[in-house]
């Protein structure tokens, strides 16, 4: 199997060709995403990237906003409402050769590419804004778009740690935001293992806790592979022994 896989943001699109287990076939080609970013305009820019790459049976995209059956709901980074109901996967199965096309949230693609499958564990991505995905037993949660959540004052978390934030407050004062972040997403959800991701956490400089951890860029293409295997189920609950 060899799988188109895409990495749509609001800074940056990313594709390469991966095999059922992740493994990039051919280097990952970007380009900036152009803003505003309707539909059609994203088509043609994944299109220019395809072409550089090998040819693929399958393809997996990864969109920064919520997203249901195969269509777009919200996409706050991409600077258009043409994005609401926009049957996404099918138009790049369509663009491509009819090839079948799933499509989830960003962090959750990123999330299947690095999770452990054990306990609650958390994804938070940096990058133009806050994206988030929540794993038990290595089974997704119903999303949550936790960057449109407020974080502090009337700022949502893509206001307080994305991009803008970032470029307007500089390093410092960006990384103590990012720091109460976490801390209070930890005492919202009580998780066993944080992965940072996201083009912006390689400026991250606080001592992280033990059970956070930075990973790959890379882990938003790798983990499309898993959108073609067989689906998790969580496990039945432990009975609970009579005293």
């Amino acid at each position: 199997m060899r799988i188109l896989s895409i990495d749509i943001g609001g800074t940056g699109l990313k594709a390469s060709v991966i095999d059922q287990k992740g493994k990039m076939l051919a280097p990952r080609q970007r380009v900036e995403t152009p803003h505003p970013c309707p539909p059609a305009v994203l088509l043609k820019a994944v299109a220019g990237l395809v072409k550089a790459l090998p040819a693929f049976d399958r393809i997996s995209i990864a969109f920064p906003g919520v997203v249901r059956d195969g269509k777009v709901l919200t996409a706050p980074n991409l600077g258009t409402p043409a994005w609401v109901g926009f049957p996404l996967a099918a138009e790049m199965s369509k663009r491509f050769g009819k090839k079948p096309a799933k499509i989830v949230n960003d962090a959750e693609m990123q999330g299947l590419g690095i999770i452990k499958g054990k306990g609650l564990e958390l994804v938070l991505t940096l990058g133009t804004g806050a994206g988030t995905a929540l794993f038990r037993e290595g089974v997704a949660s119903p999303h949550m778009e936790l960057g449109q959540h407020p974080a502090h004052d009337h700022d949502t978390y893509d206001e307080f740690i994305g991009r803008a934030a970032l470029q307007k407050i500089g390093k410092r004062r960006w990384n103590k935001r990012v720091e109460k972040a976490v801390r209070q997403l930890d005492t919202l959800l009580n998780f066993d293992q944080l992965h940072i991701g996201g083009g912006n956490a390689r400026h991250l400089t606080f001592k992280l806790p033990a059970n956070v951890r930075i990973e790959s860029n890379d882990a938003g293409i790798e983990g499309g592979a898993a959108l073609w295997r067989a689906p998790k189920k969580l496990p039945p609950p432990k009975a609970i022994k009579a005293r």
